[in-house]
């Protein structure tokens, strides 16, 4: 076990499926000599050459259209859609063809096409380059959606994410590349809707994924020197999300809140929330909390990006509010 950041975690899983299965090829804006914007792909493209790790036009449509195609052609191929802002530039291709094919051609085709993006704030990136757009995508049948937010999950879910045969939203937050930790020597394998839980607790349980795990443990922390443990689960998965882990959870605290970037308005958290609501009414002591982004565009000031994003304290609000 050593010492990397979450970027090289990334890279590592890249490189290995590369070196495993000559089915696996990358493709994606600057990815190959350059290394990708936030130095993912670095050093690939001399290792495997440019027919394996391909650098593509300024053209996120043709990308995903690409990939879809390879994908039906027997490969798996990796895209990379430098921020999820552009991903909107090819949703025809993610949304209607990849999600649809194996359903459309009665199970006899699969599509094993990983989409990996990047989305989140905090690195004054202005409105068109800081957003979390993965309830649109998690409302689509036929999408599986991963946001692993620890070096180990980048990893190993990469690895799940690849092998699947179906098409696969791969969500990095880009606050996290620079994230120093362990990353196993041999990380476990994982299984995509599988949640885990990071921390045990007995008065409230905190669901999240991605860069908000980070800001939930510091919370609970805070939360601990007050007398209330929080138990926090990290999704890692939001389609499928791991429901009975959740509920499981709240079964033992009895309090709910859901911590997500991504704005709160019609958020994954909408989602969980109306189910633990249906199928685990009984087992609220109050009512359940949602934690997000504000209903508006991500501001360019670094003082009003650090307002608009939801951090600790809005948390531990949250974890209050729980208590009436």
């Amino acid at each position: 076990m050593s010492e990397h950041r979450y970027a090289h975690a990334i890279n590592r899983a890249l490189d290995d499926m590369l070196a495993r299965d000559d089915s696996v090829v990358l493709l994606g804006e600057d990815i190959g000599k350059a290394g990708g914007v936030f130095a993912a792909t670095r050093g690939l493209q001399q290792k495997y050459g440019p027919e394996r790790v391909i650098d593509m036009p300024i053209a996120e449509n043709a990308i995903a259209g690409v990939a879809v195609g390879l994908a039906l052609g027997g490969m798996r191929p990796v895209a990379e859609i430098m921020f999820m802002d552009f991903i909107a530039l090819a949703m025809d291709a993610i949304v209607n063809q990849a999600a649809k094919l194996h359903f459309m051609f009665g199970g006899q085709g699969a599509v094993p096409l990983v989409i990996r993006t990047q989305h989140g704030g905090g690195l004054d990136a202005g409105p068109q380059h800081s957003q979390c757009l993965e309830a649109w995508f998690a409302h689509i049948p036929g999408l599986k959606v991963v946001c692993p937010a620890t070096l180990d999950d980048a990893y190993s879910l990469l690895l799940a994410a690849i092998e699947d045969p179906n098409p696969v939203l791969f969500i990095e937050n880009k606050a996290l590349y620079p994230m120093k930790g362990t990353l196993s020597d041999h990380p476990e394998p994982a299984r995509l809707g599988q949640a885990h839980i990071v921390r045990a607790g007995r008065d409230v349980t905190i669901v999240t994924y991605g860069a908000m795990l980070h800001r939930a443990l510091a919370a609970a922390e805070t939360l601990a020197g007050d007398g209330i443990e929080a138990e926090i689960i990290d999704l890692r998965t939001l389609q499928p999300w791991d429901e009975a882990a959740v509920l499981a959870s709240l079964s033992r605290t009895h309090r709910l809140v859901i911590a997500h970037e991504a704005v709160e308005a019609f958020g994954p958290g909408a989602e969980i929330a109306a189910r633990m609501a249906h199928i685990g009414f009984e087992e609220l002591d109050g009512p359940i909390i949602r934690v997000g982004g504000a209903f508006m565009p991500v501001p360019f000031s670094r003082k009003l990006e650090m307002e608009y994003l939801p951090g600790e304290a809005r948390i531990i609000e949250g974890v209050r509010a729980t208590y009436g």
